[in-house]
């Protein structure tokens, strides 16, 4: 994505350094700030501290950090002369990887795909090689994919732009939740992607911006992306969304998930479940953007099964900004002795799922129109009844 007329992208991979380097996410939007990725433990540190952050980020980061194992330890002779020890070594520090953030099923699915990749091949080059490749090509294909999801997904804001042509006011009112843009995925993003092209096409659209507490990702950073953009939008507090649908101000809801069901439940940004709320109390559209590798093939109970990570009490105790003096800082809200409870996510029931807009188009959240979808996982569900 363009920013202030610069091409840019949450990861990338530098070949002059032969590591992976991010956008320091924490200090957006006043401060656009790189950071090198070149241990195991660096690629551990920017997905638990949310340097990056967003299931398809997550997954591409996992992807990258794959290749690191190798990287980090290519002048050990030990590990490069010992097929099985350095099997061994990619394995376990995989599962680290994979241990870094629970709620993501991207994280896993980008860091496996790559191990497997590599398992395969015998020399440490090729090894190292094979990594690197397929990380490389999962960034690529991830953009493809929000990239069809923004095509499929503005056939939805196109519907409702056509029935108010005849309004005095035919501006398309969407809200969103969290940050589901290109900071989040490589490219487009998954709920703002539909937006972007929509806005590309001339349509008239303007974005309802949930601040998003604890650590304000809408506010500071989906606000951030629609304005370099051009998009109308207004950042409103989380709390805002049930009323401005009671009042007729939202035409459609649009969010990210962070992993879904093959049943449809969906697991997102905290605050998600309540919007789908208001949006079913209100008679208003509810859909949900994602790539299959959200999906968790392997479940069918959201509540039941998908892990919700529990995050430092300080992140809702403090609360960051840009003071007087043009500097990044925190300051305490609550009482200093006030306990504080930090659930990252919540999950909304498929019931209140208008449906989902995929790469493939867009379906129903129900069992059977997903899989309609991805038929190829059918011997995934025989595997899990």
């Amino acid at each position: 994505m363009k920013v202030d007329g610069n091409d840019m992208r949450p990861i990338w991979f530098d070949n002059k350094t032969s590591t992976a380097k991010v956008i320091d996410q924490r200090k957006l939007p006043h401060k656009i700030e790189i950071v090198d990725l070149p241990t195991v433990d660096h690629v551990i540190m920017a997905i638990k501290e949310m340097l990056v952050r967003g299931a398809p980020l997550i997954g591409a980061t996992g992807a990258f950090g794959v290749y690191t194992i190798l990287f980090e330890n290519r002048d050990n002779t030990n590990i490069k002369n010992n097929t099985d020890q350095c099997n061994n070594l990619i394995q376990s520090e995989c599962k680290r990887l994979k241990n870094a953030r629970p709620t993501a099923i991207n994280l896993a699915w980008g860091v496996d795909r790559v191990m497997n990749h590599v398992l395969k091949e015998q020399g440490y080059d090729a090894k190292m090689n094979a990594a690197l490749e397929e990380a490389c090509f999962i960034v690529e294909e991830e953009a493809e994919n929000c990239k069809n999801i923004g095509e499929h997904g503005a056939s939805l804001i196109e519907e409702v732009s056509r029935k108010k042509q005849n309004l005095t006011d035919k501006t398309v009112n969407i809200l969103t939740h969290c940050n589901a843009g290109w900071l989040a995925t490589v490219e487009y993003g998954t709920a703002t992607a539909p937006m972007y092209v929509a806005f590309d096409k001339g349509i008239d659209i303007h974005v309802w911006v949930d601040e998003t507490r604890p650590l304000n990702q809408g506010a500071r950073l989906t606000a951030w992306e629609l304005g370099k953009h051009g998009i109308k939008h207004t950042v409103i507090t989380d709390n805002a969304g049930g009323h401005i649908m009671q009042h007729g101000m939202v035409d459609l809801v649009i969010v990210g998930t962070d992993r879904t069901t093959r049943t449809g439940d969906v697991a997102n940004k905290i605050g998600t479940y309540l919007k789908a709320l208001a949006a079913k109390d209100n008679n208003i559209p509810f859909y949900v953007a994602l790539p299959s590798s959200t999906f968790d093939w392997s479940i069918k109970d959201g509540l039941a099964e998908i892990p919700i990570e529990e995050r430092d009490p300080d992140e809702i105790r403090y609360i960051q900004g840009l003071d007087i003096n043009g500097k990044i800082t925190s300051v305490l809200v609550p009482p200093e002795q006030s306990p504080a409870a930090n659930h990252a996510f919540d999950v909304t029931p498929a019931r209140l799922v208008t449906g989902f807009v995929t790469e493939r188009g867009i379906c129903k959240a129900l069992e059977s129109d997903i899989l309609s979808l991805f038929p190829e996982q059918f011997s995934t569900q025989s595997r899990h009844l």
